[in-house]
């Protein structure tokens, strides 16, 4: 166990914690939009009841993301030295644009909404909403812009052991930085989606709210349907992009071991990376890896023994965690079809298995879009920034062992702590239904 291995298991801890709370705030705020919208467009006072109730389980999650996201900042400096370093003059543009364009439009927006209840028109306050969304994504994509540049790097040059960018817009522009956002948002998206359906069905289950919660899912169905289809159908153009950008990565996607033209793709695989090869290889479908990663049936799909010994990624947890999340995200387009339909026939109290599988389906977008960041980042490895700096080369050499060990711990403690408060609190105010959230803090000034 050495200082590397100890730092980068405590950038992975934190920041698979943080992205807990980033892609609900990206789907929930859009969702808490709609809704107000619908009250503003129609009158109707469920939706401004259903407003507020999501609104204080979107304003729980936003607080506590934001304090994991700042946490997560401080180890570039203790932990990445060298890194930060290196990529200094390529970080600072677009890390300092989210910070003084999005976080303060969002912030500001946030502000009005929670205390401008009656002191602003009703049109003004649904708009505040839609700007926290807008300001959100907007946010997202300059953080996906710097860590698309980590992913395949352009518009640069490197002088006295420092990276420098010569052309900005070619990176905040590059197709590989607007598909990960888009990937990101979308699967946020997601999250947001089942999340209000699966807060509904537990209501519903019990009877409470009726048409409030029917509402709510109907809304949370139909986005749900738009964002599982367009996160998948993103998904498949971003692994095209990581093809032509990342080889070593998509050959350890697949687990193809052997450079093939017309490469089939194996529904089932046991990579055995001790021997540099598959040790089963079941249901192949011809030519299906060329067509989906090059748009060719008859392309080269490069493996993992043609490549330098010591530049490709770690097969096993990065081709599991493609296949987790893939596996995850087709399912997610059926329930989403399936509770479509039922809110559509008006028959959706009658399903109560289908009710109770919403509400234990949860937390499973969370779980598809961490399998994905395990994609996107152990697949780089064992590149920090890739083909410039490798990991090993990026950590900071005055900080120990016992250090690092000792940050980690704390880390590990605050961060539970947390998670644990994180989760009272959705719990307790999710149970407590929407007459709890309209006596809240939420109503600001009302």
């Amino acid at each position: 166990m050495d200082a590397v291995f100890l730092a980068r298991l405590q950038f992975a801890m934190t920041a698979l914690f943080h992205f807990i709370f980033v892609p609900l705030t990206l789907g929930l705020s859009v969702l808490v939009a709609i809704m107000e919208t619908k009250y503003v467009k129609t009158g109707d006072e469920t939706y401004l009841r259903m407003t507020k109730f999501f609104g204080k389980l979107f304003l729980i999650n936003f607080a506590l993301g934001l304090v994991t996201g700042i946490t997560l900042e401080f180890q570039f400096g203790m932990n990445w030295a060298r890194y930060s370093k290196f990529v200094g003059d390529i970080f600072g543009p677009p890390l300092a644009i989210e910070a003084t364009l999005a976080f303060f439009l969002e912030s500001t927006f946030l502000g009005v909404w929670i205390f401008g209840w009656k002191k602003v028109s009703k049109v003004m306050h649904a708009a505040s909403m839609w700007l926290v969304a807008f300001g959100t994504s907007v946010s997202a994509l300059w953080i996906l812009i710097a860590n698309a540049w980590m992913q395949h790097p352009v518009g640069f040059v490197v002088r006295n052991g420092r990276a420098e960018f010569t052309d900005f817009m070619a990176a905040a522009t590059q197709p590989y930085a607007i598909l990960k956002f888009l990937h990101t948002v979308t699967a946020g998206y997601v999250v947001g989606a089942f999340f209000v359906m699966g807060v509904s069905a537990y209501h519903l289950l019990r009877n409470n709210e009726v048409d409030l919660f029917k509402k709510a899912f109907k809304i949370g169905a139909a986005f749900g349907v738009f964002a599982t289809i367009v996160v998948f159908i993103i998904g498949d153009m971003h692994a095209a992009e990581v093809a032509k950008t990342q080889p070593t990565k998509l050959a350890a996607m697949e687990s193809v071991w052997n450079s093939e033209k017309g490469a089939p793709m194996y529904l089932f695989i046991v990579p055995d990376e001790k021997h540099h090869k598959n040790a089963v290889e079941l249901f192949g479908i011809p030519k299906a890896l060329s067509m989906i990663a090059y748009h060719d049936p008859n392309a080269t799909v490069k493996g993992l023994n043609d490549f330098p010994k010591g530049d490709t990624p770690p097969v096993l947890i990065t081709f599991a965690s493609f296949r987790s999340m893939v596996g995850l995200g087709t399912l997610f387009v059926l329930v989403a079809l399936l509770a479509f339909l039922f809110i559509r026939k008006d028959n959706l109290i009658d399903k109560k298995w289908f009710l109770k599988a919403m509400v234990w389906a949860i937390p499973f977008p969370y779980i598809a879009i961490e399998f994905g960041w395990v994609v996107a980042e152990v697949g780089r490895q064992p590149w920090i920034v890739y083909g410039l700096m490798k990991t090993s080369q990026a950590t900071s050499l005055a900080v120990t062992i016992p250090q690092i060990i000792m940050s980690l711990a704390g880390f590990v403690v605050l961060y539970s702590i947390l998670g644990i408060i994180d989760i009272y609190l959705l719990i307790k105010y999710a149970k407590e239904g929407p007459e709890a959230a309209s006596v809240t803090a939420v109503e600001g000034g009302k």
